[in-house]
Protein backbone atom coordinates (compact mmCIF):
# COMPACT_ATOMS: atom_id res chain seq x y z
CA UNK A 1 0.00 0.00 0.00
CA UNK A 2 1.74 3.77 -1.08
CA UNK A 3 2.00 6.13 1.42
CA UNK A 4 -0.09 9.34 1.33
CA UNK A 5 -1.18 12.49 2.94
CA UNK A 6 -3.58 14.57 2.84
CA UNK A 7 -1.83 17.65 3.30
CA UNK A 8 1.37 18.83 2.34
CA UNK A 9 4.75 19.12 3.82
CA UNK A 10 4.14 22.96 2.99
CA UNK A 11 0.62 22.75 5.25
CA UNK A 12 2.05 20.61 7.88
CA UNK A 13 5.39 22.79 8.68
CA UNK A 14 2.64 25.89 8.55
CA UNK A 15 0.61 23.52 11.68
CA UNK A 16 4.12 22.98 13.03
CA UNK A 17 4.65 26.61 13.23
CA UNK A 18 0.85 27.67 14.15
CA UNK A 19 1.63 25.45 17.38
CA UNK A 20 4.73 27.15 18.46
CA UNK A 21 5.83 30.36 16.84
CA UNK A 22 9.33 29.77 17.89
CA UNK A 23 9.54 26.36 16.62
CA UNK A 24 13.00 25.48 15.35
CA UNK A 25 13.84 23.87 11.69
CA UNK A 26 15.47 21.02 13.33
CA UNK A 27 12.01 20.33 15.07
CA UNK A 28 9.72 21.23 12.22
CA UNK A 29 12.26 18.79 10.11
CA UNK A 30 11.63 15.92 13.10
CA UNK A 31 8.35 16.36 12.87
CA UNK A 32 7.97 15.83 9.39
CA UNK A 33 10.42 13.51 8.58
CA UNK A 34 12.15 15.82 5.95
CA UNK A 35 15.62 17.30 6.47
CA UNK A 36 16.69 20.66 7.84
CA UNK A 37 17.77 21.76 4.28
CA UNK A 38 13.94 20.89 2.98
CA UNK A 39 12.32 22.32 6.25
CA UNK A 40 14.72 25.63 5.54
CA UNK A 41 13.49 25.39 2.19
CA UNK A 42 9.64 24.92 3.23
CA UNK A 43 9.66 27.90 5.05
CA UNK A 44 11.60 29.86 2.88
CA UNK A 45 8.22 29.41 0.48
CA UNK A 46 6.23 29.95 3.44
CA UNK A 47 7.76 33.42 4.16
CA UNK A 48 8.59 34.50 0.58
CA UNK A 49 4.73 33.97 -0.53
CA UNK A 50 3.88 35.97 2.75
CA UNK A 51 2.03 33.32 4.45
CA UNK A 52 4.61 34.02 7.58
CA UNK A 53 6.54 36.83 9.09
CA UNK A 54 9.75 35.91 10.34
CA UNK A 55 11.65 38.00 12.85
CA UNK A 56 15.02 37.47 15.05
CA UNK A 57 14.44 36.78 18.84
CA UNK A 58 18.40 36.71 20.10
CA UNK A 59 19.66 33.77 18.14
CA UNK A 60 16.28 31.89 17.54
CA UNK A 61 13.47 33.08 14.72
CA UNK A 62 10.23 33.84 15.99
CA UNK A 63 7.34 33.36 13.10
CA UNK A 64 4.48 34.86 12.67
CA UNK A 65 1.12 33.58 10.27
CA UNK A 66 -0.50 36.34 8.45
CA UNK A 67 -3.89 33.84 9.05
CA UNK A 68 -5.68 36.42 7.37
CA UNK A 69 -4.33 35.66 3.69
CA UNK A 70 -6.31 33.53 1.13
CA UNK A 71 -5.42 30.01 0.52
CA UNK A 72 -3.08 29.88 -2.84
CA UNK A 73 -5.87 27.04 -4.31
CA UNK A 74 -8.41 29.23 -7.09
CA UNK A 75 -10.90 26.75 -5.72
CA UNK A 76 -10.99 27.77 -2.06
CA UNK A 77 -9.66 31.39 -2.32
CA UNK A 78 -12.89 33.11 -0.44
CA UNK A 79 -11.07 31.12 2.78
CA UNK A 80 -8.42 32.63 4.57
CA UNK A 81 -5.42 30.27 5.76
CA UNK A 82 -6.37 31.09 9.30
CA UNK A 83 -9.77 28.90 8.61
CA UNK A 84 -7.63 26.09 7.69
CA UNK A 85 -5.21 26.44 10.91
CA UNK A 86 -8.41 26.85 12.81
CA UNK A 87 -10.16 23.86 11.54
CA UNK A 88 -7.12 21.72 11.56
CA UNK A 89 -5.26 22.66 14.82
CA UNK A 90 -8.62 22.59 16.95
CA UNK A 91 -9.87 24.73 19.69
CA UNK A 92 -6.45 25.48 21.24
CA UNK A 93 -5.52 27.63 18.27
CA UNK A 94 -9.38 29.88 18.40
CA UNK A 95 -8.75 30.45 22.12
CA UNK A 96 -4.66 31.66 21.50
CA UNK A 97 -6.46 33.50 18.28
CA UNK A 98 -8.12 35.22 20.84
CA UNK A 99 -5.71 35.81 23.80
CA UNK A 100 -3.34 37.17 20.89
CA UNK A 101 -6.06 39.43 19.85
CA UNK A 102 -5.31 38.45 16.08
CA UNK A 103 -7.55 39.03 13.19
CA UNK A 104 -10.42 37.18 12.84
CA UNK A 105 -10.67 34.96 9.81
CA UNK A 106 -14.38 34.16 7.73
CA UNK A 107 -16.08 30.66 9.03
CA UNK A 108 -15.01 27.97 7.73
CA UNK A 109 -16.71 26.44 4.11
CA UNK A 110 -19.91 24.16 5.28
CA UNK A 111 -18.17 21.34 3.89
CA UNK A 112 -15.26 21.12 6.29
CA UNK A 113 -16.69 21.95 9.15
CA UNK A 114 -17.40 18.68 11.59
CA UNK A 115 -20.66 17.10 12.69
Amino acid sequence: MSSWSFLTNHGRALLCIAGDPEVRLRDIASSLSITERRAYGIVADLTEAGYVLKSKDGRRNRYQIQAHLPLPEHVTRDHAIGDVLDLLAGPERRSERRTRHLPPTSPAPATLQSS
